[in-house]
């Protein structure tokens, strides 16, 4: 892959990753709540969700669900009430980053898994890489080698990414102690939750 190839994805994957989406909302809600340390299971959760399609879309069935309207409304849908659940329960939350209930809740295996199922569960992710893989792989290069190129490239600026957002929002946890502040933080974030499942039960392949 030539270097200017490779640069104009990064800048490309850069685009794609600072788009706000739920992995975003995910990021800076657990940033706010938990600090930066612990939210690193939650970004890594991320990562082995876009991780898997990346390899679906490697063995082509990315491209397969991307043309199935069956398919990809299946996960779609999947996806929406697994943002819809997160969004209500985020609602109900009463706790605060202080209290112990949060502390318990909130453990590193459920917080990956948590953030694993919110990118699995996005069909648009597999539709974007399958339309965007094909515009930088060079037929006359070796395919998988490249593929996995754009991958890790992927891969690194998504944590990269969602490790600025996570940091920025915990440098604000200083100005967040307050339980009636939190308590609000955690309707935003529900709200905002809930929009990212309304915007992908209107989403399309």
């Amino acid at each position: 892959m030539e270097l200017h190839v490779w640069l104009a994805y990064v800048a490309t994957a850069i685009i794609f990753s600072l788009a706000p989406g739920s992995g975003t909302v995910n990021s800076i809600s657990n940033g706010l709540n938990y600090g930066i340390r612990r939210s690193l299971f939650a970004i890594a959760g991320l990562q082995l969700g876009l991780c898997f399609h990346i390899l679906l879309v490697g063995v082509g069935v990315g491209a397969l669900v991307a043309q199935s309207v069956l398919a990809f409304s299946v996960i779609k849908w999947v996806g929406v009430v697994y943002l819809v659940w997160l969004g209500i329960q985020k609602w109900r939350d009463s706790s605060t980053s202080f209290t112990t209930e949060s502390q318990t809740s909130h453990q590193p295996w459920v917080m990956l898994r948590k953030s694993m199922l919110i990118n699995l569960t996005n069909p648009k992710s597999i539709v974007f890489l399958v339309a965007l893989f094909p515009q930088f792989i060079q037929p006359e290069g070796p395919q998988m080698l490249q593929l996995i190129i754009l991958g890790v490239t992927t891969m690194v600026i998504d944590t990269l990414v969602m490790l600025t957002y996570t940091s920025l929002a915990a440098k604000l946890r200083r100005y967040t102690r307050s339980e009636f502040v939190m308590r609000r933080l955690n309707k935003v974030f529900g709200s905002a939750f809930l929009g990212c499942g309304a915007l992908l039960a209107v989403a399309k392949a």
